[in-house]
């Protein structure tokens, strides 16, 4: 959902497989989140558990020829996420005349997912190539980010967040040391919760103020007209409030169990491309063939929190902030329910692309008119028809058909770049 999730729940040819997955869901939960102290997995048993020598830089975008610089930012509540800069091989970093640019991921991902393909497919080395200054976001939870000044990611309340907090604490805190590092406002791109947390976050006008301007791919800010069944199924089945009655706090798919659970599911009796049509719609374009190395990298954990929160905007068809009920709402907000994002605080002023698909059954089109409704400004829209959820990303032909367009946009508020 929202993520690459979308590659790890393999897909399922039948009606009975797609029940088969969400009855796994339901019911093997506490196995994929393997309750620890925290309620969630106490040991990452993926290849990339974390390790102060094993770093975004260094796993992913240096072997490729590229520079890459580790930078620390601490967010206001006590989080140390990682920022990447990127150049290109022939550039220095922050070289006169290039604009820096954040990548911000979606949900049970991290800054690797902007990386995954080659150097001529994937986002991150095509904005490199092109003269920007590329600086790539980590959020909280994440295994390139640091943890926390003060808590173990064992505890409870490591975990007592969501893309409320991403966005204001995160997000805000990236773009304001990005700013402070160049002298310069940043240009900012998102994908799916990405875009939820950048719509959200440009709705503060100190956050605005550092933007030049936002390309938004899948944009999302309502939920309330998601298409996807076995989503759907989920939500109507409360699993959100499941697993918080459970005491799970962490939602970690890279448990050896869950990861051969799901294996299991699909290998030799499922081709893996209709669950994953099921959860975010069809995508045309996603090369099949790379899943087993996609998933050396995702998915990323993320909090019960956020998944509930994200199952709050669908079944409310709101963009608010976190719903406690009427009475902690009270004590939090000064009101019986939580407040909504106004989308017209946005300025009018701020440049907007947005980049959407026919075939997303996440990121729907009635709800981005929606948003396009409320927002002050008229975005620059890229439709794609064939399009889905995950092509924006993974794409074979993502480059030609979205990125191209992206860069175009940005150049047009901006010094002259390199090709």
């Amino acid at each position: 959902m929202l993520g690459v999730v979308d590659m790890v729940l393999r897909p399922s040819r039948s009606a009975a497989a797609a029940a088969a997955a969400v009855l796994l869901a339901a019911t093997g939960f506490v196995a994929l989140c393997s309750a620890g102290p925290g309620g969630g997995i106490a040991v990452d048993s993926g290849p990339l558990a974390r390790s102060p020598d094993r770093t975004l830089c260094s796993h992913l975008i240096e072997p490729a020829g590229y520079p890459c610089a580790e930078h620390t930012v601490e967010t206001k509540d006590g989080y140390l996420l990682a920022l990447q800069r990127v150049s290109s091989g022939n550039r220095e970093f922050g070289a006169e005349g290039a604009p820096p640019v954040l990548l911000q991921h979606g949900l049970f991902m991290a800054g690797d997912v902007w990386f995954l393909d080659s150097p001529v497919q994937s986002l991150g080395f095509i904005l490199a190539d092109h003269g920007f200054d590329v600086w790539v976001g980590n959020v909280r939870g994440t295994r390139w980010s640091h943890g926390h000044v003060s808590l173990s990611e064992k505890d409870k309340d490591f975990w007592d967040w969501s893309w409320e907090e991403l966005a204001l604490y995160d997000l805000a805190e990236m773009i304001r040391y990005i700013s402070s590092i160049t002298s310069s406002k940043v240009f900012l791109v998102g994908h799916s919760q990405g875009t939820i947390m950048s719509l959200a976050a440009l709705t503060q006008p100190a956050i605005a103020e550092m933007v030049k301007a936002a390309a938004l791919l899948c944009p999302i800010s309502y939920l309330g007209h998601v298409s996807a069944p076995l989503v759907l199924r989920m939500v109507s089945m409360h699993l959100d409030q499941m697993v918080v009655a459970m005491g799970i706090h962490q939602l970690n798919f890279r448990s050896e169990i869950g990861v051969n659970l799901l294996d299991s599911v699909c290998d030799g009796h499922i081709e893996c491309n209709d669950l994953l049509t099921s959860i975010t719609g069809k995508n045309c374009c996603f090369n099949n063939s790379r899943v087993d190395f996609y998933l050396e990298y995702e998915p990323h954990p993320s909090s019960s929190k956020n998944l509930r929160h994200l199952f709050q905007m669908i079944r409310k068809g709101s963009f608010a902030m976190y719903d406690y009920g009427f009475f902690k709402n009270m004590k939090m907000y000064g009101q019986l329910k939580p407040p909504a994002f106004d989308l017209k605080s946005i300025p009018q002023t701020l440049p907007l692309w947005m980049g959407y698909g026919g075939n997303d059954a996440l990121a729907d089109v009635a709800d981005l008119q929606l948003t396009l409704e409320e927002l002050q400004s008229k975005p620059e829209l890229l439709y794609i028809e064939k399009y889905g959820h995950v092509d924006f990303i993974v794409g074979l032909k993502a480059k030609e058909d979205v990125y191209d367009h992206m860069i175009e946009f940005f150049t047009s508020f901006g010094k002259s770049l390199s090709s």
